[in-house]
C-alpha cells in the first residue's frame, strides 16, 4: 500500500470523530495500528507494545512508539510526527495526550488494558472508550486489499493440493501440519495465518484440535483447516479428505450434508442480505436432516489483516451484506465418537451477487 492509501484511510476515519464527541482517537490495537500507517502488523508480545497512533481532528497524526522502533518509524513516517516515550510510557504519553488535546480523547476499550489505562487516566481525564471505528473501516476491502487476497488464497488452495498428496499412512498430525507450513513459506508466504489445525479421525470432532503424536492410517478422515499470510493478508480454508479407498458412510454422509449446507448459504450471499440469513439457511439445511445439534458453534467470520475480524456470521450478527466485504462460510459437523467435518471458502461480496475465492 502506498502512503495515499494510509493517509485516505486516517480521513475517514477522521470524519468520525466529531461525531463521537472526541477531539482525537488512540490507536492501540496492532492490525488498526498497521491499517491506518504501515506500522507493525504484530506486536512483540501480548503484554507488549510497539507503539500507538494518535488520529487527531485538528492537531495531524502522530505515530508514538519507543526508541527501539524509531528507526523504522521514520522510514515511513513524518519525523516531526512521532513521539518517542520511555517507562514508564503512561506518565510520558498521558502528559503528551493532555497537551495536544486538552479535549476528550477515545481509545480503542478492546484493545487497551485496564491497568494501562487507570495509570493513562491519571495524566489525561477526558478519555472516552470507543470501539469498532477502524474494524467497520476494514469491513470494506478495496481493490488492492482484493487482488492481494484472492492471490493469498490461491495460494492456499495450491498447498491443499499437495498436502492432500504428502498426507499418507505412518505420518502424524504434528507432521502434516509443518509440512503445510514447510509448502507455504517456499512459496511466497511470510508466514501461517494461524496455527494448522491438522487432526486425523475423532480428533477431528474438535474444532480447534491441536496437532500431535497420531498417525494417519490407511482408511481414515484428515481434517485440515490452514491459511497463510501473502503480502500481509490471511487466507483460511478448512477441507476434510479421507485417505484410503473406502470412505466410511458416516463420513460421507455428513460431508455431503456440510457441502449442501455451506452452498445454500453462499448463495444467500449478496448485497443487502441479512448477514444472519446466512447462519439461519445452513443451520436449517442441518435441522433438515436432524444434525443440527451437531453443528457448533458460528458460519463464519470476515478475514483480512487478521484471521478473525468482521463480520462475524452468526445467528446474532447486525447489518447487512455489502460490496467488498470478505467472510469464510465453513459449516460444520462433529461427531466424537468419529470425528468431524468442515468445508470453508472465502467469499467475496460484489456489486451483484458473490465471488468464492
Amino acid at each position: 500500500m502506498n502512503t495515499q492509501t494510509y493517509t485516505a484511510r486516517r480521513d475517514k476515519l477522521r470524519a468520525t470523530l466529531e461525531e463521537k464527541g472526541v477531539d482525537a482517537l488512540l490507536v492501540s490495537h496492532a492490525a488498526n495500528r498497521y491499517y491506518l500507517s504501515g506500522f507493525e502488523l504484530h506486536n512483540p508480545q501480548c503484554n507488549e507494545s510497539a507503539g500507538m497512533l494518535l488520529i487527531t481532528r485538528k492537531a495531524g497524526d502522530w505515530l508514538l512508539t519507543d526508541s527501539r522502533y524509531h528507526d523504522a518509524a521514520k522510514r515511513l513516517w513524518d519525523e516531526d510526527k512521532i513521539f518517542i516515550y520511555r517507562p514508564p510510557a503512561h506518565e510520558q504519553m498521558g502528559d503528551f495526550l493532555q497537551e495536544l488535546c486538552p479535549g476528550p480523547v477515545g481509545f480503542e476499550s478492546s484493545a487497551v488494558s485496564f491497568d494501562f489505562h487507570s495509570r493513562l487516566v491519571e495524566r489525561k481525564s477526558e478519555l472516552k472508550p470507543l470501539s469498532g471505528l477502524v474494524e467497520k473501516l476494514r469491513y470494506i476491502k478495496e481493490p488492492a486489499e482484493i487482488d492481494i487476497m484472492r492471490r493469498s488464497c490461491a495460494l492456499n488452495h495450491k498447498v491443499f493440493e499437495q498436502a492432500q498428496k504428502i498426507a499418507a499412512p505412518g505420518m502424524t498430525e504434528k507432521e502434516l501440519a509443518w509440512e503445510v507450513e514447510k509448502l507455504y513459506r517456499d512459496q511466497g508466504a511470510s508466514e501461517l495465518s494461524f496455527s494448522t489445525i491438522a487432526a486425523v479421525d475423532t480428533n477431528g470432532a474438535l474444532p480447534h484440535a491441536i496437532p500431535g503424536d497420531r498417525k494417519i492410517t490407511d482408511n481414515c478422515s484428515v481434517l485440515l483447516d490452514k491459511g497463510c499470510r501473502l503480502d500481509d493478508y490471511c487466507s483460511d480454508q478448512t477441507r476434510t479428505f479421507w485417505v484410503g479407498n473406502s470412505p466410511s458412510d458416516e463420513f460421507k454422509r455428513a460431508l455431503e450434508q456440510t457441502q449442501e449446507a455451506q452452498q445454500r448459504a453462499i448463495d444467500v450471499i449478496q448485497p443487502g442480505e441479512s448477514i444472519a440469513e446466512a447462519y439461519r439457511v445452513a443451520r436449517g439445511v442441518f435441522e433438515a436432516y436432524g444434525v443440527a445439534d451437531h453443528f457448533t458453534h458460528a458460519l463464519g467470520h470476515g478475514i483480512g489483516l487478521e484471521t478473525h475480524e468482521g463480520p462475524s456470521v452468526s445467528p446474532k450478527a447486525n447489518g447487512e451484506f455489502k460490496p467488498g466485504m470478505i467472510v469464510t462460510v465453513e459449516p460444520g459437523l462433529y461427531y466424537p465418537e468419529w470425528g468431524g467435518i468442515r468445508w470453508e471458502h472465502m467469499v467475496l461480496v460484489t456489486a451483484n451477487g458473490h465471488e468464492v475465492f
